[in-house]
């Protein structure tokens, strides 16, 4: 069974500043308007890119906007074979809410 978990915006904040990949998938005007800094813009056009061109091996952190889309997509990423998968709760929203000085445009 593909496994995920989800966290919350502490837990991701420490993994992310250990190295972690952020995987947004929201569409792509949201992404451009703001998103965690760092983080790639994950879409159906560059899925296979990214699963190719990833360490999978690294922990992976999956944001969409209020943490619910990003739970099937970490069981798909996760299915693909990274190791350490995780999304987001409350999603980019909840980012933003509690680390704003964390967020580039």
């Amino acid at each position: 069974m593909d496994e995920f978990k989800c966290i919350s915006s502490q837990e991701a904040l420490a993994l992310i500043e250990d190295g972690a990949t952020i995987a947004d998938i929201r569409d792509p005007q949201s992404f451009a308007q703001g998103h965690i800094a760092g983080s790639v813009h994950l879409s159906n056009e560059n899925l296979q890119d990214f699963i190719r061109d990833s360490d999978m091996d690294k922990p992976l952190i999956v944001c969409c906007y209020h943490g619910f889309s990003s739970q099937n997509a970490a069981a798909q990423l996760a299915h693909f074979g990274f190791d350490q998968v995780y999304s987001l709760n409350g999603g980019f929203e909840g980012w933003h809410a509690e680390h704003p000085d964390k967020c580039s445009r």
